[in-house]
């Protein structure tokens, strides 16, 4: 279920997205943050918990809205403008997944010393 419902300004153009293989819609301007809530209660699951986040301080400082595209690419989604066609995922895949990686390459964020 959505956790944001969209009161106003639902004249702009659509711009369909998918998320999780999913198609849906978004308005022409919407960060990627406000595309996904308005289709689900969370924006990502946490790698490390799986618990579900959906961004903290909307203003790219936290770093707890990334997410990933089906290419493997991240992104931050209160400030990245959702596209026509981007493919979203809310799980993140696994490394090995990622073209151009090894099957026992961590994620960066990983690294802790």
């Amino acid at each position: 279920m959505a956790i944001l419902k969209r009161l106003a300004e639902s004249g702009r153009p659509a711009v369909p997205f998918t998320l999780n293989g999913q198609a849906c819609t978004a308005l022409a301007g919407d960060t990627v943050l406000t595309a996904v809530l308005t289709q689900a209660d969370c924006v990502r699951h946490s790698e490390f918990s799986g618990s579900p986040r959906a961004g903290f301080c909307m203003m790219g400082a936290c770093q707890d809205c990334w997410m990933q595209l089906e290419d493997g690419s991240r992104l931050r989604a209160c400030s990245t403008f959702v596209e026509p066609g981007m493919r979203l995922l809310s799980l993140p895949m696994a490394p090995a997944a990622v073209p151009g990686t090894l099957a026992a390459a961590p994620w960066p964020e990983d690294d802790i010393a």
